[in-house]
């Protein structure tokens, strides 16, 4: 971030579940790095999936923030409010040649994979074998008029001929080299929303003027993806802050489908929101964050 840029931070949860103590570290690290610089803290919801979200979550995280002292600059953005604005951003990667339609299903996948002896992987197992890359226009027809609505992935190699090298800069790792093949053939849109996380959060970051992100270790990977897109967008790249990450007794990731203790929850029991923090530090893991 340049020395005359405002720092911009946001906090971004999903209201699909209760906040827990992962999301407040996160909203704190945001909050406190945009006010030791004169800043502004951003919220936004993201809930473009819309298959799990709950109306009644947006008025509880709200409720979860005011009680642990956490205050917004602006009011929120919700994404669904700014559809348009990613079905534009996949029609520029369209008209780049960047990104080719998807037809197959999990179980598609599964047996392709089966099929192939030596599948790349990444970090989180075999990318996608490349099944629907070279679909002629007649086939893509075909699949069309019998009403399949596709998937849109990324060409990866095609990205990398059209960005060349990119790197981003991370506060407490220094410089990282994009890997464009790290998460292979990403789908950026998907058959029943229409866009995806990645696409969402480079479009809104920029629309926000968000000068550093802020986010667990475990996004790191997602990172690259981003960089790919923030150049194929001409969108300014902002700085990156990968923080650790809070996790249960077990040393696992909080996440909401493993029905981790709620702010909720703790609020219930008589927590106040110094006890909260204090948990919260006591279960906080700085994995790769050295």
């Amino acid at each position: 971030m340049g020395s005359s840029q405002q720092c911009i931070t946001r906090f971004a949860p999903s209201p699909t579940g209760q906040l827990h103590l992962g999301h407040l570290y996160a909203a704190l690290y945001a909050r406190d790095l945009a006010a030791q610089q004169g800043g502004l803290f951003l919220l936004r919801f993201e809930d473009i999936d819309r298959t799990r979200v709950r109306e009644h979550f947006y008025q509880s995280i709200l409720e979860d923030l005011e009680f642990v002292k956490i205050q917004w600059d602006a009011h929120p953005v919700r994404q669904t409010d700014r559809l348009e604005a990613y079905s534009e951003a996949l029609n520029t990667l369209k008209r780049l040649g960047v990104i080719y339609p998807c037809f197959c299903t999990r179980k598609d996948i599964a047996r392709e994979l089966e099929n192939v002896t030596r599948a790349p992987h990444g970090p989180d197992g075999p990318l996608y074998p490349g099944t629907c890359k070279n679909l002629s226009k007649a086939e893509i027809a075909r699949l069309t008029d019998r009403h399949e609505v596709p998937a849109w992935r990324l060409d990866a190699h095609r990205a990398k001929q059209l960005t060349g090298p990119l790197s981003f800069h991370d506060s407490l790792k220094g410089t990282v080299e994009v890997n464009h093949a790290l998460l292979g053939d990403l789908v950026l849109a998907r058959k029943d929303i229409g866009t995806s996380y990645h696409i969402a959060v480079v479009i809104d970051d920029a629309y926000q003027q968000v000068s550093d992100v802020t986010r667990g270790n475990d996004l790191l990977d997602s990172t690259h993806l981003h960089r790919i897109l923030q150049s194929l967008f001409n969108l300014p790249e902002p700085q990156y802050h990968h923080h650790g990450i809070v996790c249960d007794s077990n040393g696992e990731r909080l996440a909401k489908r493993n029905a981790p203790l709620s702010i909720k929850q703790l609020r219930e029991q008589g927590y106040n929101a110094e006890r909260m923090r204090k948990l919260m530090k006591k279960q906080l893991i700085l994995t790769g964050s050295s």
